[in-house]
C-alpha cells in the first residue's frame, strides 16, 4: 500500500469513528460534543482539499508528514496553517469557514460551552446568522423564519455531519485517483 492509500485509509477510519460518535452523541443529546466532532470531520475535509490543490511533489511530502507524525510544512514556503486551509476550502464551498470557526469554539474552552443558559447564536452578528441560516436552509431545509439557536439546529447536526462526510469521501476518492 502506498502512502496516499495509507493516508486515505486514516481519513476514512477517522470519518467512520466520527460518524459513530455523532450517532451516540445525538442519542444522548450532547449537542456541544457533536459540534466538536463536526469540527474534526471538517478538519479532514480541509486537509484533503488542500492536498488536492498542491503539486504532486508537495502533496506527497505533506502526506508523508502525516504518516511520520510531523507538522505540515510546504517544501516551497514553510508552515501550513489552519487559516490557509480553511480559506482555500471556503473559496470552494462558501460554508466551510463559518462551520469551522463555530466548531473551534467547542474544541477550545469558551463561553459557547454554556449553551444551555446562554445560546452562542445570540452573540453572532446578524450577517453571520443569516449566512448560517441560508446554508442550513439550502442544504438541509432549515426554515428561514426559525430563530437560529442551539436547540433549533440540534436535530440538523447529523445531517450537517453527513454532508461534510459525503463531501470528504468525494475528495478522498479524487485524491486516490490523482
Amino acid at each position: 500500500m502506498g502512502n496516499t492509500e495509507k493516508f486515505c485509509t486514516i481519513v476514512r477510519q477517522r470519518s467512520k469513528e466520527n460518524k459513530q460518535a455523532v450517532s451516540l452523541l445525538f442519542r444522548t443529546g450532547l449537542t456541544g460534543q457533536i459540534i466538536s466532532v463536526l469540527r474534526q470531520e471538517l478538519d479532514s475535509l480541509i486537509r484533503v482539499i488542500f492536498l488536492l490543490n498542491q503539486t504532486l511533489d508537495e502533496r506527497n511530502h505533506l502526506i508523508n508528514c502525516t504518516l511520520t507524525g510531523q507538522k505540515w510544512k510546504l517544501k516551497s514556503n514553510g508552515k501550513v496553517t489552519d487559516k490557509q486551509m480553511v480559506e482555500l476550502a471556503n473559496s470552494l464551498h462558501g460554508w466551510t469557514k463559518s462551520v469551522y470557526e463555530f466548531g473551534c469554539a467547542f474544541i477550545h474552552l469558551s463561553s459557547f460551552h454554556d449553551y444551555s443558559f446562554n445560546d452562542p447564536f445570540e452573540n453572532l452578528e446578524i450577517k453571520e446568522i443569516n449566512s448560517i441560516k441560508s446554508h442550513l436552509n439550502f442544504y438541509h431545509g432549515f426554515p428561514m423564519a426559525t430563530t437560529l439557536t442551539m436547540n433549533s439546529i440540534s436535530h440538523y447536526l447529523p445531517m450537517i455531519f453527513d454532508k461534510i462526510e459525503s463531501n470528504l469521501e468525494c475528495y478522498v476518492k479524487e485524491l486516490e485517483e490523482h
